[in-house]
């Protein structure tokens, strides 16, 4: 087997691993040995969630461990296993279901990861024996950790050409076809609004187009906003605040990462990637506040403020997308700071204009424990965005509703017989936490892949 970073089909000198619940952890001791249970009530273990104990062996070496678990389906129940047994290789102990096992097996994979790019981590994560192939959790694994290193990658090598790359790569690998509008051809090809945001730097702006899949099968659209790095522009941002924005082409991670994995999984789907990838830079030619920029939908926007700008690229590619005339479309974005306010750092923020598709994502990330949370597009609030010499603004004076207006302007690039579902993330963690390493991460995402595999497969 082909296995990621944490896993091994090698069960020498295996040693057991108990994964005990809260409630059963009396019934469990039970059937331990006498100086085991002796050993466990010493160290005044009970198996609460997300905590372990090493277990002696009859030599005084090392004879087991015990994970304390919370939800079972839950794969961050076993996020700190990896780095948190010793260095050896662990079996599971006893009989568990297979969507216990499968969650396992997610969880250990995304407790495995260090970004390593640049710096080694000072130890390797300990090794879970898996005796048979699961290509589907496996390939999961894999989508989060390309989130992840996308995103906790630097803008000086993860600009929009290396995104590009990126994409070209996955495209070669799995018989998609690719092209990009790159640079002045993104006014020759009207794509005008991608081509303001991204005209100041010193990389060219483009848009990146994936296509793959037979064309008798559902059309999904996926667009990922890739602003490799957000100064803020003009309208510049305070250091803090800029610190991070390596991170502002998560949504770009999130769509390219979802496209690979129902590649890899050769779901019954057609998909189409669309990815606007620019550097929000400061220049002479950088676009200014008060400027009116067209738009590839005739749509013109007054420009309030430049570090919205998220949303002025992503109008383009909406555009684009409805132009397809696909099933549905679904974005992801680091769009605002103000739907982690509303939310905090783990909920992405999901905006839909149909019931039903909301529903269903909102559905997958209960079931795949990979939550979301349904905001409202309250329209009225389009007041928000009113200009006096444009169609719309892209930002306005009021801090109120800022994530729902700027769902609400991405709407009005959508045609509105059109299902479509915006997710804003965050795509990141402030600080380690057990299977989530301080940087970059995928949100949403796993969902994603079950509404997908769902809407290719009925039933499942």
């Amino acid at each position: 087997m082909n296995l990621p970073l944490g896993f091994t089909d090698s069960a020498v000198d295996a040693l057991p691993l108990h994964l005990v619940a809260r409630a059963d952890f009396a019934a469990w001791r039970a059937t331990l040995p006498a100086a085991s249970a002796a050993w466990v009530t010493a160290q005044g273990y009970e198996a609460a969630a997300g905590t372990l104990l090493t277990l002696p062996g009859a030599d005084g070496g090392l004879g087991g461990a015990v994970l304390g678990i919370g939800d079972a389906l839950d794969p961050y129940s076993y996020g700190h296993a990896p780095f948190g047994l010793p260095l050896r290789t662990w079996r599971v102990e006893g009989t568990h279901d297979a969507a216990t096992l499968a969650a396992l097996r997610l969880g250990w994979g995304l407790g495995s990861y260090r970004f390593s790019r640049y710096k080694q981590p000072p130890r390797a994560p300990a090794q879970l024996l898996v005796a048979q192939a699961d290509g589907e959790t496996d390939d999961l694994i894999a989508a989060c950790l390309r989130v992840r290193d996308l995103i906790n990658t630097p803008t000086e090598h993860m600009g929009p050409e290396q995104l590009e790359a990126v994409a070209r790569e996955i495209a070669l690998r799995h018989g998609a076809q690719i092209d990009a509008v790159v640079g002045d051809e993104l006014l020759s090809q009207n794509f005008p609004a991608i081509h303001a945001v991204g005209r100041a730097s010193h990389r060219a702006p483009r848009l990146i187009r994936l296509s793959w899949g037979d064309a008798a099968h559902p059309h999904i659209a996926l667009v990922g906003k890739g602003v490799c790095f957000d100064t803020g522009g003009l309208d510049l941002k305070p250091a803090d605040g800029m610190r991070n924005m390596k991170k502002d082409m998560g949504g770009a991670a999130h769509a390219i990462a979802l496209a690979e994995l129902v590649m890899a999984r050769k779901l019954p789907l057609r998909i189409t990637l669309l990815v606007p990838a620019v550097e929000n830079a400061i220049g002479p030619d950088a676009f200014r506040p008060g400027e009116v920029i067209a738009t590839r939908q005739g749509i013109s926007v007054e420009i309030d403020n430049t570090d919205a700008e998220g949303r002025v690229v992503l109008c383009d590619a909406l555009t684009h997308a409805g132009e397809l005339s696909p099933a549905l479309v679904l974005d992801f974005a680091t769009l605002t700071g103000a739907a982690r306010i509303a939310l905090g750092p783990d909920l992405p923020a999901l905006y839909s204009n149909d019931d039903a598709l909301a529903q269903r994502w909102l559905d997958a990330g209960q079931q795949q424990r990979d939550p979301l949370w349904r905001m409202p597009l309250w329209r009225p609030y389009l007041r928000y965005l009113t200009s006096a010499i444009a169609d719309i603004a892209n930002g306005g004076p009021s801090k109120m509703a800022g994530s729902v207006t700027a769902a609400l302007y991405l709407e009005r690039f959508v045609p509105a017989a059109l299902p479509w579902a915006h997710l804003d993330v965050y795509s990141w963690n402030d600080a380690d936490r057990a299977g989530r390493p301080a940087g970059g991460e995928a949100q949403g995402l796993r969902a994603a892949y079950a509404l997908l595999k769902a809407q290719a497969q009925p039933g499942t």
